[in-house]
């Protein structure tokens, strides 16, 4: 007997960009009642913000899934990681990045009802699944909303993503997103 309420789950899943999302929404669909949440204010520039949210509209309305949309609080973003803009990604920035996506997503999930939240984050190669797994939990333990673990890059999901992403000609991006990545992608 399930813990929730309903017999699926009802999931807020933070999605990063369509690339991310295009297999995990497939993955885990049949377990949960699935809604979009993209809520990204590390993405820089504006523009670019636009270009991922387009496509993750696109991809919401291919699988039917709901889709939610956060502000873009960019400034609430360079405020709490300017002074981490020397570290190599993968570090200390990327830590407190996923702490904001992750807490305002368990903030939405459970104000709007939701029994658990997750990310798209862990299916990227170059994100690192424990960290983004190990904060979450941090979040969930502080906030009172489950969160779902995982590492979606596991069993090729990062290839089978890549292969949904070019079927569905979703724009892809060279950098995580954040001002401090374009300079890797370069």
């Amino acid at each position: 007997m399930s813990k929730y309420s309903t017999l699926k789950p009802r999931m807020l899943l933070h999605v990063c960009c369509a690339n991310c999302a295009a297999y995990p929404v497939l993955l885990l669909e049949n377990d949960f009642d699935i809604t979009f949440f993209y809520y990204n204010p590390n993405i820089y520039p504006e523009e670019e913000y636009y270009k991922r949210l387009q496509d993750v509209q696109k991809l919401a309305g291919l699988s039917n899934t709901p889709l939610l949309v956060g502000k873009y609080e960019d400034k609430k973003w360079f405020d709490k990681t300017k002074h981490l803009a020397g570290e190599p990604e993968g570090g200390k920035r990327c830590r407190i990045c996923f702490y904001l996506r992750l807490k305002e997503t368990a903030m939405t999930a459970k104000k709007d009802g939701f029994d658990i939240f997750a990310t798209t984050l862990s299916i990227s190669p170059h994100k690192n699944s424990r960290v983004i797994n190990e904060v979450g939990t941090l979040i969930a333990k502080k906030s009172g909303i489950d969160f779902f673990v995982s590492d979606l890059k596991k069993k090729d999901g990062f290839k089978k993503t890549t292969g949904l992403s070019y079927k569905y000609a979703f724009y892809r991006q060279n950098y995580c997103g954040c001002k401090y990545s374009i300079r890797n992608s370069e």
